[in-house]
Parts: C-alpha cells; sequence; structure tokens
C-alpha cells in the first residue's frame, strides 16, 4: 500500500497535547504505524554524560502515532490524501481539500 505520509511532509496534528502545531516530518516507522515531527510531541530524557556528549536533561521528539496527524495543505490547513494515476503511468498524492497535487 501507498504511504500517505511520507519524509519531509508538513502535516498537523490533530489530537492530544500538541493538537493544531505542525512540523515536518523526520522520521517515519511504517510497521509501528508512528512518525517523528520534528518540535512536536517534545519529551524530557534524562541523560548520562558520556565521552562525546555532555549530560543532563535533553527534551527530544516522540513518536506520535500516524492516525493522529493529517498532511497541511496549502493553505496550512490539515487534509485527507488521496490517489491519483497521470496520464504518463505516475501514481500522485492529492489534497482531498483543495485538490492540489502534493508530489512530483
Amino acid at each position: 500500500m501507498a504511504a500517505k505520509i511520507k519524509k519531509g511532509d508538513t502535516v498537523v496534528v490533530l489530537t492530544g497535547r500538541d493538537a493544531g502545531r505542525s512540523g515536518e516530518v523526520i522520521e517515519i516507522r511504517p510497521k509501528e504505524n508512528r512518525a517523528l515531527v520534528r518540535g512536536v510531541n517534545l519529551v524530557k530524557k534524562h541523560q548520562k554524560q558520556t565521552q562525546n556528549q555532555e549530560g543532563g536533561i535533553i527534551s527530544k521528539e516522540a513518536a506520535i502515532h500516524l492516525s493522529n496527524v493529517a498532511i497541511a495543505d496549502a493553505n496550512g490547513k490539515p487534509t485527507r490524501v488521496g490517489f491519483r494515476v497521470l496520464d504518463d503511468g505516475r501514481k500522485v498524492r492529492f489534497a482531498k481539500t483543495t485538490g492540489d497535487q502534493i508530489d512530483g
């Protein structure tokens, strides 16, 4: 099945404490149905000092379920994703709200 959300997409969080915030997808974990989004779902991690990096409490992104994010359309609003096959045989994603092509 084709991926509706890919690395590099701008997404909007739909539910949870970060609802309404948007960010770029850093990583997709398809087996877990989760994604890492830059600047969203930040958690504090107590890091032990090592030879290469200093210790302390750091903030990092935690994975968020794909059902809780939606791709942002041209207006920055969340939209669902559909697929179209173009005349040259390529399958592309498009935004359901505006009808604009997302990739390629």
